[in-house]
């Protein structure tokens, strides 16, 4: 998976929510859409999912 080397951000900034999205989605969306982080190739998608799947697991 790519690094990403996120700054912290203030409490209001905090992520409240992810979500996976098409280009057709982000232009839905629209100029109220104010950040995406696009992923650059097919095999960062699945580290992703699995990353979110062994979270999920550990959480539980």
């Amino acid at each position: 998976m790519s690094q990403l080397n996120p700054t912290p951000q203030p409490q209001s900034e905090r992520i409240v929510a992810v979500g996976l999205l098409t280009e057709q989605d982000l232009g839905v969306l629209g100029q109220g859409f104010r950040r995406a982080f696009r992923l650059q190739h097919d095999h960062d998608f699945h580290d992703l999912l699995a990353a979110i799947d062994r979270a999920d697991a550990e959480a539980r």
